[in-house]
């Protein structure tokens, strides 16, 4: 059975949806720039809903120590999620800094960018592949663009890491099944518009996701 990961959860109301639901996982975005960007103390408000319940992914982008040792006192997350351009050094940085695990996402378009995570292998405590956003999409973010790649590229990757890119509750049992993936990852696939969360697409996704996998 897949686990499940609901990113960039930004209320109370969505945040309890998808801990109602099921989720395995919640994520918090601090990044100004996406319409799921919380604060510090949001983000601690949200944290705090889904302590003992789900565990809690803080995801920056090529955030700096200030900002990684603020969010490790006053959130406490289970995880880093860096979603930039991180490099292998820099994520066992940011895991000794912290004491926190770190999650290394991957932009993947094809399979040379696949083999880019053999580079954080004990760097890095998991990995996650996303799509890389197209050189023309215009404001493109490190993630949640609501796009997919190939995921035949994943047919040989073993053991855990975890799935994103333009999953939806229609097609994430086929992704499951293709990939193999032991972990989902989802943010735009349950949302109405870009930031808003569906409590409704949130349960169907957990639910698709379980229940074929």
């Amino acid at each position: 059975m897949a686990r499940v990961k609901i990113c960039g959860l930004s209320e109370p109301i969505t945040m309890k949806a998808a801990l109602d639901a099921g989720a395995d996982m919640v994520g918090l975005v601090f990044f100004s720039k996406s319409p799921r960007n919380v604060n510090v103390e949001q983000a601690a408000a949200l944290a705090k809903m889904a302590k003992g319940k789900a565990a809690v992914v803080a995801l920056v982008v090529d955030a700096d120590d200030k900002l990684l040792e603020l969010i490790t006192k006053r959130v406490r997350p289970d995880y880093f999620q860096a979603h930039g351009n991180e490099t292998p050094n820099r994520v066992l940085e940011i895991g000794k800094l912290t004491g926190v695990k770190v999650i290394k996402a991957i932009a993947v378009r094809e399979a040379s960018d696949v083999a880019k995570a053999e580079s954080y292998h004990g760097q890095a405590d998991l990995i996650l592949f996303d799509a890389k956003a197209p050189d023309t999409l215009k404001d493109a973010l490190p993630g949640g663009n609501g796009i997919s790649f190939d995921w035949a590229l994943l047919n040989n990757i073993k053991g855990q890491f975890m799935l994103s890119g333009g999953l939806s509750p229609e097609n994430v049992a086929v992704a499951i099944v293709i990939t193999g993936a032991p972990i989902v990852d989802v943010s735009s696939g349950v949302e109405t518009a870009p930031g808003i969360k569906d409590a409704t697409l949130i349960r169907k996704f957990i639910e698709q996701a379980k229940r074929n996998s």
